[in-house]
């Protein structure tokens, strides 16, 4: 599903990101990626949904090589992503609704498409009395759902969380992780950067650890120990 082949990302300035990575995420798993702020692990979140392309070695995304990808290309291998940010983006003159519709507009949907898809996702992430609602009328963990619900709405085969709950009180950092965990029980790869120490810890999934570019642990059912990984 994501694989990455002695991957390394060195930016303009001269900054070291990722160095020499080699690793994969199998179909349907659900993968943290944890590191302190710098280690990488942003770099290695936007590599998967090609915001970032690697400086050297090669990303591919189920059978497609993105470094080699035409610009023309890129929209096609990003309809099967979908992105939820630590900011949650959201267009603040759209309702919840026009939002998560927004993104299926994108893919030119249908209307019908839209009007069954959107209201769908709203009643999964618990938001359909919120339709209506615009960005400033709701919390942070109700615009961090809505976030989540547009990056569903186009059935992507990969959900990439870039800090999803950073800004977020525990509860509402709970409900994200819940969510998340039954996209993936739906059969979606979901793959979550992350500082939230308690939630790794309780889940047990996949960890990947990241320090100073580059994996120092990889754990099947693992716990945030980047502080172990310094010693």
């Amino acid at each position: 599903m994501i694989q990455m082949w002695n991957v390394s990302k060195t930016y303009s300035n001269g900054t070291i990101a990722l160095e020499d990575i080699t690793t994969r995420i199998r179909k349907g798993e659900f993968v943290f990626v944890v590191g302190s702020s710098g280690a990488g692990k942003s770099t290695f979140i936007k590599l998967i949904y090609r915001e970032e392309i690697p400086s050297s070695g090669m990303v591919i995304i189920g059978s497609k090589n993105v470094n080699r990808m035409r610009g023309s290309q890129i929209p096609l291998i990003r309809r099967s992503i979908g992105v939820v940010f630590q900011d949650f983006r959201l267009l603040a003159n759209k309702t919840a609704y026009e939002n998560i519709a927004f993104a299926m507009e994108v893919v030119e949907a249908s209307d019908k498409e839209i009007k069954k898809r959107v209201p769908a996702v709203l009643e999964l992430v618990g938001l359909k009395h919120k339709a209506k609602s615009l960005p400033a009328q709701l919390s942070g963990g109700e615009q961090q759902r809505v976030s989540l619900a547009r990056a569903i709405v186009n059935n992507p085969a990969i959900v990439v969380a870039d800090e999803p709950t950073g800004n977020l009180d525990p509860d509402n950092s709970w409900e994200i992780i819940r969510l998340l965990e039954e996209i993936n029980q739906r059969g979606t790869t979901v793959v979550v950067g992350t500082h939230a120490k308690e939630i790794v810890d309780v889940l047990h999934k996949r960890v990947i650890t990241i320090d100073d570019g580059r994996i120092v642990r990889d754990d099947e059912r693992g716990e945030y120990q980047y502080e172990a990984a310094e010693l």
